[in-house]
């Protein structure tokens, strides 16, 4: 495993994403020639295979990037719809790629945040990070505190150069989009596609700065002090900074290490049951979402509570996303379906033009969503729901996904998150095999 820093050079990054635009083009290119000689069958079979190298190399070039950029690609994986299915599974490797700081970086970062190393700070540092990811990574360390007793505490320190890469890195993630999508009917138009870089650059802007982390980590703490089970870390602010956040370290398990014991049915069912109602108050109550759901950012304890990770990412839910989102998906589960109430909320989010006829809506439209649809609305269908049948999320069949393109004309801001945030609950609901009542006041 490397243990350099992600490449800050814009010369060096700028040839990484040139080379990948040459190679995008010239795959385009090869495409076309054949696709003369192919028949009907086979042009499909075709499209579906050069998309998938074009998400390789799209990847590829992300990859050896780094940082902000192989965080883009984390959050474009998690984009419903918005890649082809080819592209989107490509860049979903991203989840897995970590590049640890070795320890000269180390207390480099903390001199130049504190004036003081790692050990004249904490009364016990770990030179060795616990977890890593695209765009830092967490030591373990102890505080003693005011009664003179060992504190355990997550140092979060975030990678050189980072903030500084972001407006390059998406300039260049845009020229790559692009090129990948010339001669390509399954990418979302440019202003859609502007739209969500645009999101995902301020997003990004936003988690690097770990100051706004804390008071996320704070905010959180108190609003959900009332609810049962649940713990937010809390922060000792003179120990962070805009590139440092140091939290309460909570004992604990992630998903995988803690499904490894053997829990019960019962106990899965309740840290289910827990992450569902979680997930369901922050949405239509608090209106603000923890947008980076996934199994890294929670911890299984063993007293029963779940403990609630890294707010870089978080997300102010407008009430009119609220209301249309409920009314859409209770009238998805009317039997039959009330297609014109789903029309109607579906206009109130902005995604579709006003003058888009009831035909155009119930012929064309709605058989391009329903596999999709079905997937998120079933859940909702029982009084209880076994998430370990839930099936995999529908792959966008290239026709279907070209039909709902030409329709939908816009995001509205709070999709993104809510998608991503959404995916991740079942996700992890789903390895889980937990048995959740469904049943809210929210959605009939």
């Amino acid at each position: 495993m490397s243990t350099d820093a992600p490449r800050t050079g814009r010369l060096a990054r700028g040839a990484i994403a040139g080379l990948a635009v040459a190679r995008a083009g010239v795959a385009h290119l090869s495409h076309r020639a054949q696709a003369l000689a192919r028949s009907e069958e086979q042009a499909a079979q075709a499209r579906l295979a050069h998309e998938a190298k074009l998400g390789r190399i799209l990847f590829a070039a992300l990859n050896q990037l780094k940082g902000t950029a192989l965080k883009a690609s984390q959050l474009l994986s998690l984009e419903l719809g918005f890649l082809p299915e080819g592209m989107r599974a490509e860049l979903a490797k991203a989840h897995y790629q970590v590049t640890p700081l070795n320890r000269a970086l180390v207390i480099k970062l903390l001199r130049q945040e504190f004036g003081r190393g790692p050990d004249e700070l904490f009364a016990q540092f770990e030179p060795s990070a616990f977890a890593a990811a695209s765009l830092g990574q967490v030591h373990g360390a102890t505080l003693v505190n005011a009664e003179g007793e060992g504190e355990a505490v997550a140092v979060k320190l975030q990678y050189p150069g980072m903030a500084a890469s972001i407006g390059s890195d998406m300039a260049m993630l845009r020229t790559l989009l692009q090129t990948l999508g010339r001669g390509s009917d399954t990418l979302p138009n440019a202003a859609i596609i502007e739209r969500v870089l645009a999101d995902i650059e301020a997003k990004l802007a936003e988690e690097l700065d770990y100051s706004q982390e804390a008071e996320q980590l704070r905010w959180f703490g108190q609003a959900l002090a009332g609810r049962p089970g649940l713990v937010v870390p809390q922060t000792f602010a003179h120990l962070s900074s805009k590139r440092v956040l140091t939290m309460q370290r909570l004992p604990g398990l992630h998903l995988n290490e803690w499904l490894a014991t053997g829990p019960s049915q019962a106990e899965r069912d309740h840290f289910g049951q827990l992450l569902f109602d979680t997930f369901m108050f922050s949405l239509f109550e608090l209106r603000r979402l923890q947008a980076d759901s996934h199994p890294g950012n929670y911890l299984f304890m063993a007293d029963g509570r779940l403990g609630l990770l890294d707010f870089g990412c978080t997300k102010q839910i407008g009430p009119m996303f609220c209301e249309g989102l409920a009314s859409a998906w209770s009238a998805l589960l009317r039997r039959p379906c009330d297609f014109k109430r789903v029309q109607q909320a579906y206009l109130d989010l902005g995604l579709i033009a006003p003058n888009l006829s009831a035909a155009e809506f119930g012929d064309a439209l709605m058989p391009a969503l329903a596999a999709t649809q079905a997937w998120q609305t079933a859940p909702f269908a029982v009084a209880v729901y076994d998430f370990g049948r839930h099936p995999d999320m529908p792959r966008s069949d290239p026709a279907q996904q070209r039909q709902a393109v030409r329709y939908l004309q816009a995001l509205t801001p709070e999709l993104p998150y809510f998608d991503r945030a959404y995916l991740g609950l079942v996700l992890m609901l789903r390895a889980l095999g937990a048995r959740v009542r469904t049943g809210n006041p929210w959605i009939a």
